[in-house]
């Protein structure tokens, strides 16, 4: 098998940041078959959600996999003047990110867009992300991860119902 290279993959390397490369045997776009096929957890599995708001500015806010995002906690930490946030487009995820959606990770996205991710995922040892590429997503260290992604740590998921 060749090598995974992606722009997630290069930066990754770029910043001698150490990950597993988890091959998947099919394309996934959803979190749980992205799990099922890495033999990882639903909750070790980074949710990376792009969000508009009406004056077309982009945050990436990322939960666990087993967690609901809440786009009003998302806007509460975030400079004033940011107003309604939406989920952004299919189109707008693979212009922003050069991803498609499915395959987005919160890495090498453009300067000027805030990373928000949910303070839970602090708490784990190692997640799982995408790669940029449907066929393999990759594991690494949460506080590298945290690191690279510049991201600021806030609760923004919604409460988990316990049923």
């Amino acid at each position: 098998m060749t090598k995974l290279r992606t722009r997630i993959t290069d930066l990754l390397d770029r910043r001698n940041i150490p990950y597993h490369v988890l091959p998947h045997s099919e394309p996934v776009y959803t979190v749980e078959s992205a799990a099922q096929q890495r033999g990882a957890l639903v909750e070790e599995m980074v949710k990376s959600i792009l969000l508009r708001d009406k004056k077309r500015r982009y945050v990436m806010a990322c939960i666990p996999g087993n967690a609901r995002l809440d786009p009003k906690a998302v806007r509460s930490h975030l400079p004033e003047g940011w107003k309604r946030l939406s989920f952004a487009s299919s189109a707008e995820v693979l212009a922003v990110t050069g991803c498609v959606q499915g395959a987005v990770a919160p890495l090498g996205l453009p300067a000027d867009i805030p990373v928000i991710f949910d303070q839970a995922i602090a708490g784990l040892n190692h997640v799982n992300i995408s790669s940029g590429d449907p066929m393999a997503g990759l594991e690494l260290d949460t506080g590298d991860l945290i690191a690279i992604s510049g991201a600021q740590l806030a609760p923004i998921s919604e409460p988990q119902s316990s049923d």
